[in-house]
Parts: C-alpha cells; structure tokens; sequence
C-alpha cells in the first residue's frame, strides 16, 4: 500500500512560518511539543507523517522519544460543514468503550484548545497491523483466511452493538429514538450544504426514504461508516481483528443501519460496478469472502436480531454516502485538501447516487 504523502505545508514548526493568507496547517510541531511534555508523552524532537487510507479527519503518526508511536486524529482543513468531522465526540466515545468487549485503540490524551495546533485533536494508540482496502497481507491472502477476515469483521460489529451504552457512561451521546428521522433531516440538510450541482437522483432518493421508513429495533452504539477499510488485522494468521478505526460517524441509534452500510461496502460477484464502491469495495470478490447473505446470517445467528427492510437500509448507506463525498469533492473544489481521491469524485458520485435510486426500485439487490 503507499503512503499519504504531506504536503510543503501541512506540518510547519511554529505558526510564525504561516504567510498570511495562506491555508492554515495541519500539523505545528512546537506547541505539539509542549502538549506531549505536559502530558508525560515522551520528550524531544516530533517526527509527524501522514498514515491511513482516510479521506475525511486527518491522521498522523507521531513519533517521540521515549515512548512508542502514537496517531493524531484531527478535523481537515474548513470549510468543514456543521456537526461534521467532532474528533472530540470521536474521542469520548472510545474512551467509554476502552474497557468493554468492542475492538477500539486506546486513547491517551485530549486537546480541546484549537490554539495548539490550530483545531481540536485527540491522540491515541498505535496499533501495528494492515488495514485490508484493496490488497491482503499474504499470510491472509488465502480462501480460508479471506473467510475468517469476514468472519472476525461481523463478529466485531456484533460486539460493539452488545455493548450496554448507557452502562458505558454514554447517555447523552445520542438519543435511543428517532434515530431514522434524524438522519433523513441532517443529511437532507447536509446535501444543501455540500451540492456542488443538482442531481435529481438525490431528492427522489431521499423522498423515497422518508416514505418507506421502517420501525427500529432497541437502539445501541451505532458506528455509522462500518466496513472493512475501517478495521486493522493482524498481519499474521489466523485472521484477528485488533481494532475498529474511524469512529466520527458514530452515536446512538439503529443498529440495522451499519448492517444496510456494510452491505452497500461488500462486494461480490454480480454487483453493478460503481467508481467510488469498487474502489473501497473490489477486495472482498476473492474466493473465500464470506457473501453479504452469509455475514448477515450470521449477524442474526448470533444476536437474534431479526433483518427487516434491509433494501431500505441500504439505500439509506448509499444516499448518505453520496451526501458525504459530495461534500468532500467540494473541499477538493475550494483547494481546501491535497487528495487526489478527493478530486475524482465528480462522476463518482453521479453514479452512486444513480445507484442509490435503483436499490431502492429493487432493480438492484445488496441484501
């Protein structure tokens, strides 16, 4: 997998190399410095790198002496659109769930002073394995293995949704009811915000929604952008999942909504073939994988949660990931990110938002 690479200004020593006028950083290492000092985290110079294959919040790795790698999670660049990118609300949530059963790295020390390096940032640990995107480490690239990736990816959702939230000290990180009608009016909202053009598409799509809403089951942590690109594995086998990243979507509402994003990221042989979807997705065709039908059943099997409507579910995935990466392609537009990926969004979204609409006619099927 290649590496992120930084741009000449994303990480400047002090704030006084800033020209005025010019984007803000990501990364300043001198008050960073002072941070880590005060909270014990090693001593010295700041050896800071892009890492992960994430195209929203931004991560680093910093490295210290005195101490082993830690990863920096902060908000990118603004434009940022409201209640998006909360690396602060990220924060407290694996915080309550570091001494439960769901997979998540520690975190060791929040920064809600946006002085410091220029925005809120949390720092957590490192935890050394692969992020499965489009390729496997060859000790898993085998069928029996591919099998238990999916196989450890259900059961790792299976955990953090058996996870007592307001027992985790969660009660008020989202409300248990209405979670649906929500999301329908914030991404109705968001796609208002973050249009850079008009897609009809998206209004029937969302109008379809609100139409068809299903009854919720009783609410649990809910990820909100579960998939495989947002797990880590060990590199060896047997396949074990050690962590569940990207956790900036996540609240408190219905679980079937992360089983209806799962499904619309796993890809299998049959599925039309969409830009952005194939480029998250195209891996899990190996001989092996577990099929969408397979991992649902034994999501089911193991929780005794019935699946129902789950088209509406998926529709509901690919509709607000449209909305999402609309939003992010109009960051690339303003110059506001660097990531090529970004910049390609344009006719990628098209096609997903043209997908969205034919799952939800039922002329395509991802249950």
């Amino acid at each position: 997998m290649s590496l992120p690479v930084a741009a000449p200004d994303d990480i400047v020593r002090s704030f006084s190399e800033v020209a005025p006028g010019a984007r803000p950083p990501l990364i300043v290492l001198e008050p960073l410095a002072r941070f880590l000092d005060r909270q014990g985290l090693g001593e010295g110079e700041i050896e800071a790198r892009p890492i992960g294959e994430g195209h929203s919040n931004v991560t680093y790795l910093i490295e210290r002496q005195g101490i082993p790698p830690l990863v920096l999670r902060r908000p990118p660049r603004p434009p940022i659109p409201p209640s998006a990118h909360d690396v602060l609300r990220e924060a407290r949530l694996l915080t309550a769930l570091g001494p439960t059963g769901a997979r998540v790295p520690k975190v060791l020390a929040v920064c809600p002073e946006e002085e410091v390096i220029g925005a809120p940032f949390y720092l957590m640990e490192y935890i050394d394995g692969y992020v499965i995107v489009s390729e496997l480490p060859e000790a898993l690239d085998n069928p029996q293995q591919r099998r238990a990736v999916g196989e450890q990816l259900i059961d790792a959702l299976i955990e953090i949704h058996g996870v007592d939230w307001r027992q985790a000290g969660l009660e008020g990180f989202g409300k248990p009811t209405g979670y649906l009608e929500r999301q329908l009016r914030r991404f109705g909202s968001l796609w208002e915000i973050n249009k850079t053009r008009e897609l009809p598409e998206v209004e029937w799509v969302g109008r379809w929604l609100s139409d068809h809403l299903p009854p919720s089951p009783p609410a649990t942590i809910v990820h909100g952008d579960f998939r495989l690109g947002n797990a880590i594995y060990a590199a060896q086998a047997p396949a074990r999942l050690l962590a569940v990243l990207d956790w900036e979507m996540a609240t408190i509402g219905d679980p079937l909504a992360d089983l209806g994003y799962l499904c619309m990221m796993w890809s299998q042989e049959g599925d039309p073939e969409v830009a952005l979807r194939a480029h998250l997705a195209q891996v899990t065709r190996k001989e092996g994988f577990p099929t969408r039908e397979e991992l649902i059943e034994r999501y089911e099997r193991r929780t005794g949660r019935s699946m129902h409507d789950l088209r509406w579910y998926v529709t509901l995935a690919i509709w607000k990931s449209v909305v999402f990466m609309e939003g992010n392609y109009k960051r690339a537009l303003a110059g506001a990110t660097d990531d090529p990926y970004l910049k390609a969004f344009g006719q990628g979204v098209v096609e997903l938002a043209q997908l969205a609409k034919r799952v939800a006619t039922g002329e395509v099927s991802f249950g």
